[in-house]
């Protein structure tokens, strides 16, 4: 299970994001943001910075087969308030973003209705100057929509109706046979993205949940990193390297001396995380720690693991080698002191600069990481 170095010493062809466009999305018009390693969204409250990371999770969602109504579970707020509806009252938004990989830029952007109803009106995938899929909305009344992917053999377009609630790019895969040239190009692209866009985990921490003894189970870190204490019980036993390396970074983002992150199993079949002082000093449960050294700990964990560690649902088919895990974190500097936030970032990069793991993070303040090596600061303004 340890990571800790490059596969194949291949990071180009690790599928990533590097672009993503809130083209009328929330409070973002005409936005194309770049995307690095390391990303970290800077702005006060009100600058959008939620709204990008909202942007990639859905669509990440969407790469992963879940339907608009998972994607965006109040797509009416998705809609940009100067937004005016047309004659028939339609109103929406669009997102879209660019995937590099092996297949090279691969462009996708998707236009949804959510209003009246929500529903996919218009999908383009793009790569090397040629339209790979286009779909359309052509008729209201049914619930698809028209595709056109690109073909090269006797017939150079094939046409056939898709579904109106799904993202037709990552349905390719099950829809094209890869006997033409034309089609192989339309599948590596297609995959291209559905491999960047389901290799996503978004994260946030919530202290007041990580404070009591869990049940010892599966070890996959939740979103909410509620079940710290059972994955850390899982790591120390599985993945020692990662996990000396996350009582490395204790020591330094956490108050005391720590000399190792232990787990105590509980007579009632649960357990509970420990921070152990070392010789007479005995151990501290992590329930009795601030807020911000459990955001600490449970970001430190999430970006050592990988996706074997985290509750998402890996691209099985696709080996190891070819993905690249991208972390979401919104708010990923709250509660922690500028020490803790230097830290994190400091081993994100780390991270990051191997090539398995991306991260993009929102943040208040960016002054600490402006001109570091391997971070990318965009700043927001409301």
């Amino acid at each position: 299970m340890d990571a800790n170095t490059p596969l194949n010493g291949a990071n180009s062809a690790r599928p990533g994001i590097t672009e993503l466009r809130l083209s009328a999305f929330r409070t973002h018009r005409g936005a194309a943001f770049p995307l690095g390693p390391l990303t970290l969204f800077a702005g006060a409250s009100g600058s959008g910075k939620s709204s990008v990371l909202q942007a990639y999770e859905a669509l990440a969602r969407l790469g992963a087969g879940d339907d608009l109504e998972a994607a965006f579970p109040d797509p009416v707020a998705c809609v940009p308030e100067w937004a005016q509806a047309d004659g028939q009252g339609r109103r929406g938004f669009r997102i879209g973003c660019t995937v590099d990989g092996p297949a090279g830029p691969v462009r996708l952007d998707l236009a949804v209705q959510a209003e009246p109803e929500l529903r996919v009106v218009g999908e383009r995938l793009t790569s090397g100057g040629r339209t790979l899929l286009t779909t359309a909305l052509r008729d209201p009344g049914r619930s698809c929509v028209q595709a056109a992917w690109h073909t090269a053999g006797a017939a150079s377009v094939t046409r056939a109706p898709l579904p109106d609630d799904r993202l037709g790019t990552a349905l390719l895969p099950l829809r094209v046979a890869g006997k033409t040239q034309g089609q192989l190009q339309v599948l590596a692209a297609a995959e291209q993205v559905v491999v960047a866009l389901r290799s996503v985990f978004a994260c946030d921490p919530q202290p007041h949940r990580m404070r009591e003894p869990v049940a010892a189970g599966e070890g996959r870190l939740r979103r909410g990193c509620d079940n710290l204490a059972e994955v850390l019980h899982r790591t120390r036993s599985e993945c020692v390297k990662r996990h000396a390396r996350l009582a490395a970074a204790a020591r330094v983002g956490c108050a005391g001396m720590v000399e190792e992150l232990a787990v105590e199993e509980l007579g009632d079949g649960t357990v509970r995380a420990l921070l152990g002082r070392g010789g007479t000093r005995g151990a501290t449960p992590v329930g009795r720690l601030g807020e911000g050294e459990l955001r600490y700990l449970a970001l430190a964990l999430v970006l050592l693991t990988g996706p074997g560690v985290l509750a998402m649902e890996q691209a099985a088919e696709v080996p190891s080698a070819y993905q690249a895990l991208t972390v979401l974190a919104d708010g990923f500097d709250r509660c922690l002191d500028p020490r803790q936030a230097r830290e994190l970032v400091s081993l994100g990069t780390e991270v990051c600069a191997r090539g398995h793991v991306r991260l993009v993070g929102a943040v208040a303040d960016a002054s600490y990481v402006r001109g570091v090596d391997g971070v990318t600061v965009v700043d927001l303004v409301p």
